[in-house]
């Protein structure tokens, strides 16, 4: 017995863009099913009519159910009345693979020489303008697949894809010893550029990706290039580690010398004696060492830097130089000697050159000595160099007290 009518639905797989449903020529109350990722088109006598998205749909052809037969007679059992129905799947299709059959020749935009190289990759697809793709691809086949797709594709793709690689490295700068880095950028660039060339036909390019670029490796002049490239690098680096290093060693340094004069400060403080006076004591040391000079030569700098203390050194060394051309006799006449060892002490010496004590100085008539500064001046209660005290009074018995004394020369007390 004779269908009524058929029910018609997509019985291919997920990697076919377009299916052709087997039953044709149906009568009219077909029942037409379409899933969500496809379309159907309904053909009638040659013309593709209606596009139908995912539902269910009665079509309505003119093969009428029981008195159809009778029609097809006087065509050899033909129905006059030509129907047909194409579905399109709709998903996107991953994983789709593409690779150039040659290298692709151009001029490397960074260093300027001539370069082959070649690439591959992947890319999926979809179907969009379902009526274009059928007419412009299908025609009248049942079936296109993945794999034919692809292969409608590769020749326009391959002449496009090589010409847009150079162009896409030319345009954007992109070096080639760089590139596997800006791979992503490259592909999506690539991409926009595709697009049309597929939009013409129906398909729409969703992803393309570059997955690897063949690179001319051992070739003579791409060798000395990429030695080159490299090397400006590894000079750059080079440089920047130097710097580090000279600035990291400065730094030490730097801290070395703080905590030196830290703890020679320390070490000046604990033993009670100011800079001034180890600089003093320094210098004179060395005078005395030196035999080979003349008397009044040493006699002048050890009196000049043993005088005065700080700033005032230097007038102290020209008034000793002066005093040093009256008679020296006198001088070595009245000259005093060390407590402690004996020798003889130049003139306002503040340590012996022998043994290096201390010598208590003493002051012309109506001078001191300033204990803080350690220069000779007037006798008053301030000292005019530092501003320091210069007289004290002993809370006992009220005397004088001498400048730096621990007790009082008077009664004896303990100040």
């Amino acid at each position: 017995m004779a269908k009524i009518a058929d029910i018609i639905k997509y019985e291919g797989d997920n990697s076919t863009f377009i299916w052709k449903h087997p039953s044709e020529d149906f009568n009219s109350l077909t029942q037409l099913i379409v899933h969500e990722s496809q379309e159907a088109v309904f053909f009638l006598n040659g013309q593709a009519l209606d596009l139908f998205g995912p539902g269910r749909y009665t079509l309505e052809t003119q093969n009428l159910p029981g008195i159809g037969r009778y029609l097809n007679r006087t065509t050899g059992g033909d129905s006059p009345f030509h129907c047909e129905v194409y579905f399109i799947n709709k998903t996107e299709q991953m994983s789709i693979k593409w690779g150039t059959d040659s290298k692709v020749q151009y001029i490397e935009p960074t260093y300027g020489f001539p370069l082959a190289i070649g690439a591959s990759g992947e890319m999926s697809l979809r179907a969009e303008d379902s009526r274009k793709l059928l007419v412009k691809l299908v025609g009248t086949e049942k079936v296109l697949s993945q794999q034919r797709l692809t292969l409608f594709f590769r020749a326009f793709l391959m002449t496009r894809v090589k010409t847009y690689i150079a162009q896409t490295m030319k345009n954007s700068a992109i070096n080639i010893f760089e590139i596997d880095e800006q791979l992503a950028a490259f592909s999506e660039s690539l991409r926009k550029l595709l697009l049309p060339d597929f939009e013409e036909y129906g398909v729409r390019l969703e992803q393309f990706f570059v997955t690897n670029i063949v690179k001319p490796d051992g070739d003579r002049q791409y060798e000395k290039f990429k030695e080159l490239h490299f090397r400006q690098y590894a000079d750059i680096a080079e440089a920047k580690l130097r710097q580090q290093t000279d600035l990291i060693y400065a730094e030490t340094e730097a801290q070395k010398v703080v905590i030196d004069s830290k703890a020679q400060a320390t070490k000046r403080a604990q033993e009670g004696y100011t800079y001034q006076q180890e600089r003093g004591f320094d210098v004179a040391t060395e005078v005395a060492r030196n035999e080979a000079v003349g008397e009044l030569t040493n006699l002048g700098v050890g009196l000049g830097t043993m005088a005065g203390v700080g700033g005032a050194v230097a007038g102290t060394v020209s008034g000793a130089m002066n005093d040093a051309l009256s008679p020296m006799a006198q001088q070595k006449n009245t000259a005093e000697t060390c407590a402690a060892c004996g020798a003889a002490l130049p003139p306002q010496a503040k340590f012996c050159l022998e043994c290096g004590a201390k010598v208590e100085q003493k002051a012309p008539a109506g001078m001191v000595v300033c204990p803080a500064c350690g220069q000779t001046v007037a006798k008053g209660k301030f000292c005019p160099a530092c501003g320091a005290k210069m007289q004290t009074v002993c809370p006992n018995c009220g005397k004088e007290v001498p400048p730096g004394a621990k007790f009082c020369l008077e009664c004896g007390n303990k100040l």
